[in-house]
């Protein structure tokens, strides 16, 4: 199979590469590949893909709060060119969203068929990509997941590891509760997915759920550092965007199909394991 990953410099573009290195794999990158502009299009079309894996986005939470326009303009705009573009070539799309199209109310685990109803700009404006992905393209598999995080990029994991080793102690959020999910484990997932005819919506995040304090207790725990981690509100965490309370992912349409990702605990057991093969230097910088 021929597949267009799109932010495949991303920390799940470079799983997906992984998990798909035995397909024919088309990767665009920022600033070739730019959401913003309308030759995204071209670049689609020129791939010539059987499917689209569509990961780039705008995931700065509280940027998006400042700049909502430009979040729109990449997360829904630029995703419309892509599913335009897809349903041109005859491809399947896979587009990437996030448990923020949730307003964190339910109190339970959503599921595929709850309604959406972001509380943020960037919620708002991956809701809105969603939307654009199932119009514009019919061959459409919008997958919602959650605090995903990998050995790259910028994330909750990697941070907590690097605070861990400069503060005497750490503060983090209690109130907030959601399902981490490995990029590494979510690409495994997706690579499954493009084997079946699925259409319309799907969660896929990591089984089990906890609080940000409780994962970072647990990073902090499985690195052996003995830095105390403080639980405080999102109130005074003073963050920019509001964030909802509670996104647990129910994986209801997946599992059905004999699909579910390892239990967060598991997941980020391994990871760590694969953290500690890197020079504690390298890692700190992440």
């Amino acid at each position: 199979m021929r597949i267009l990953i799109t932010g495949a410099d991303g920390q799940l573009g470079r799983e997906l590469q992984r998990a798909l290195a035995g397909h024919t794999l088309v990767l665009a990158v920022w600033p070739e590949f730019d959401l913003l502009k309308s030759d995204v299009e071209k670049h689609v079309l020129a791939a010539r893909p059987d499917a689209v894996l569509h990961a780039a986005a705008y995931t700065d939470v509280d940027g998006a709060e400042g700049e909502p326009d430009k979040a729109m303009a990449v997360n829904a705009e630029g995703t419309g060119r892509v599913a335009r573009a897809t349903a041109k070539v005859g491809a399947r799309l896979v587009y990437l969203s996030t448990d923020y199209v949730f307003d964190g109310k339910k109190g339970s685990p959503y599921f595929e068929t709850d309604q959406p109803n972001p509380i943020n700009a960037y919620g708002r404006s991956k809701l809105e990509g969603e939307k654009r992905a199932l119009a514009h393209c019919p061959n459409t598999l919008v997958v919602r997941t959650s605090w995903l995080y990998g050995a790259q990029g910028k994330n909750f994991v990697n941070t907590i590891l690097r605070l861990a080793g400069e503060r005497p102690a750490l503060r983090v959020v209690a109130d907030q509760r959601g399902c981490p999910t490995h990029a590494g484990d979510l690409a495994e997932a997706l690579s499954r997915v493009l084997g079946l005819n699925l259409r319309g919506v799907a969660h896929a995040a990591g089984t089990g759920d906890c609080t940000w304090h409780e994962l970072a207790c647990a990073i902090v725990s499985l690195m052996g550092a003995s830095v105390p981690v403080y639980p405080i509100t999102t109130a005074e965490g003073g963050r920019q965007a509001p964030r909802p309370l509670y996104t647990v992912l129910g994986n209801r349409v997946l599992a059905e199909l004999g699909i579910t990702l390892p239990h967060w605990k598991e997941a980020l057991t391994r990871f760590m394991r694969e953290v500690r093969t890197v020079a504690p230097t390298e890692a700190q910088r992440r």
